[in-house]
């Protein structure tokens, strides 16, 4: 790429020609404001914090759009800017709601930052405000737009990233506001609760439904009985709520806290993963050695990836694993198995669920999600939810010991932890499936051509004289080419794992919320699946096949995978759902 010699607020810099004003001024260590812009997503100007003066050319410029040449000459610190920006982030407060000790965002929001970095103590301009309702009657996701500042961040997560296309900017001038057609509520849209949107909001316009109230209405219950269990993805973001590095492991730490929180049992959903891949992988093996079944086999355990395909493809259902999540198995498991064993009233079992994931709680919901009369879960919440309430306990995270889940419910091996990071499914299915297909031990069980954050991972597996081809698909905005080739019976694929989220489960729409400019310093993805993968490497087990407790569930239990036991408490179908309401389809 051809560089360009640029002058920044004095200094001579060399930078490649395609970059934007912005883009050179951050490399150069100077910092600008921005609201709107979030790289690789929204780079669109609409905000105007990022204004900067360049020599001959009339006005303030958005630096975040601009392109560099060759000689230009920036301004970015001087009156008329610093003055400039001020105004236009005092016009952006005026219309919104202030509201901050009450706001979700409170502390964790750019706009408060930004207000606080350029020392905005008055607003000059305040007069009307829009007034708009609440929309809450999505499970997942909430909308308030008297928080949003129409940045647009999430309408292009939505449509050019995830290419989902649930919100737009609706209206003009003081109307506009973000939102879905015919002023429907996004649980009417076509959303499909990924949650990416409420990552990409720099404010508290948008967030997860919260269920922290019934969390702790069943654990003030004296006639429940309240197990949790919590996600891999949730052990390697949790701590960055408490301030300890990204990437951190608090398994220890997370476990000790939800004792503390009062849950009579603390368990692994790591161990209904290693429950799924028997089931998945054996109703995998199925139809690649006895046809049973469609392939390529597509995986079922992203309830985002599932609710797309139920809408857009649901002539690919048919290729969908029948296997529950690994959440709603571990939930149905400790109903129907560990309460008797324990000698537990089923129907005051309560099974609370922690996830990096918002789709989780639509899931929970659906009502196909129970079995012999009772929900396979009652109550999801976030990673960022469970962090308020260890919070609000006021438990001290950070200097709490390590202690260990719950035996045997709590025993996993390494394969279940690496789930939660893009290619994981995959990676763990395939340690067992060649071993089953080949009836030895495999000395080899790390396939590093399916980790990483690459979008879409070609890969095979010898299984002795089979080869097994697969696909890793990380965001629903990249699936659809592999899909028409399934559609037309042209996949040269047998296996497929298809996460809605780019970097799969660690970085879900319940996770910790990253700034947007922390995300251009630090390679978020990365440090947390260092962490999912340190959790299976110093794993005592790392094949699910290997997991005493889950070998013990079928011999006492559920007989064997796939049995008429398991497809009665660990399977589910799958069919297909409108997109749009009835009043879209009339227009």
């Amino acid at each position: 790429m051809e560089n360009v010699k640029v002058t920044i607020d004095g200094k001579i810099v060399e930078v490649p020609k395609d970059y934007t004003v912005l883009k050179a001024c951050r490399e150069a260590g100077i910092k600008i404001p921005t609201l709107c812009y979030l790289k690789d997503v929204n780079q669109i100007g609409a905000c105007r914090m990022c204004l900067v003066e360049i020599d001959n050319i009339r006005g303030l410029q958005a630096s975040c759009v601009y392109p560099v040449y060759e000689g230009m000459n920036i301004h970015t610190n001087n009156e008329q800017i610093r003055q400039a920006r001020k105004v236009n982030l005092e016009l952006i407060l005026s219309n919104h709601n202030r509201e901050c000790t009450t706001c979700i965002r409170s502390e964790n929001c750019e706009l408060q930052q930004l207000s606080k970095e350029l020392n905005i103590k008055d607003i000059e301009y305040e007069g009307e405000k829009n007034a708009p309702p609440i929309d809450d009657i999505s499970p997942s996701i909430v909308r308030d737009n008297s928080k949003c500042i129409l940045c647009r961040r999430c309408v292009s997560m939505c449509k050019d990233v995830q290419k989902v296309n649930a919100i737009q900017a609706t209206d003009r001038g003081f109307k506009t506001e973000i939102g879905v057609g015919f002023n429907k509520s996004m649980n009417d849209y076509n959303c499909i609760n990924c949650g990416q949107c409420i990552q990409a909001c720099p404010v508290g316009a948008l967030y997860e439904k919260r269920n922290m109230d019934q969390v702790w209405k069943a654990l003030a219950d004296k006639e429940k009985y309240v197990m949790v269990q919590t996600a891999p993805a949730v052990r390697t973001a949790l701590g960055e709520e408490f301030g300890m590095p990204m990437g951190t492991r608090v398994t220890g730490k997370m476990v000790t806290a939800l004792r503390k929180l009062g849950f009579a049992k603390v368990t692994d959903t790591n161990t209904g993963a290693d429950l799924t891949i028997l089931e998945e992988g054996t109703e995998f093996l199925d139809r690649v050695v006895n046809g049973t079944g469609k392939l390529p086999i597509i995986t079922s355990c992203c309830p985002a990836w599932v609710k797309s395909c139920e809408q857009d493809y649901p002539d690919v259902l048919e290729h969908l694993s029948s296997a529950k999540s690994p959440h709603l198995m571990m939930g149905s498991i400790l109903k129907h198995f560990y309460a008797e064993k324990a000698g537990i009233d089923m129907n005051k079992a309560f099974v609370v669920s922690v996830m990096p994931c918002i789709a989780k709680k639509f899931e929970q919901d659906r009502p196909e999600m129970e079995a012999r009369g009772a929900r396979d879960v009652d109550v999801t919440i976030t990673t960022r939810e469970l962090a308020m309430m260890i919070k609000e306990a006021g438990i001290d995270f950070v200097k709490l010991e390590d202690s260990k889940f719950d035996d045997p419910i709590g025993e996993a091996t390494g394969a279940g932890a690496i789930f939660g990071a893009t290619g994981g499914v995959a990676e763990a299915a395939f340690r067992t499936v060649v071993e089953k297909l080949t009836g030895h031990e495999i000395e080899q069980i790390e396939y590093h051509q399916l980790r990483g954050e690459k979008k879409i991972k070609e890969f095979s597996a010898q299984a002795g004289d089979r080869t097994l081809r697969g696909v890793i698909v990380s965001g629903i905005g990249n699936i659809k080419e592999i899909l028409e080739e399934v559609r037309h019976g042209e996949s040269k694929y047998d296996f497929i794992e298809i996460m809605a989220c780019e970097g799969g489960c660690i970085m879900g729409g319940g996770q910790p919320i990253v700034n947007a400019r922390t995300k251009e310093d630090v390679n978020v993805f990365e440090k947390r699946a260092a962490a999912i993968y340190e959790e299976d490497t110093k794993a005592e087990l790392r094949r699910s096949h290997k997991n005493p407790f889950v070998l013990r569930l079928y011999e006492e239990f559920l007989e064997k995978p796939n049995s008429h036991v398991s497809h009665e408490l660990l399977h589910t179908g799958y069919k297909k759902r409108d997109k749009y309401p009835d009043e879209c389809k009339k227009q």
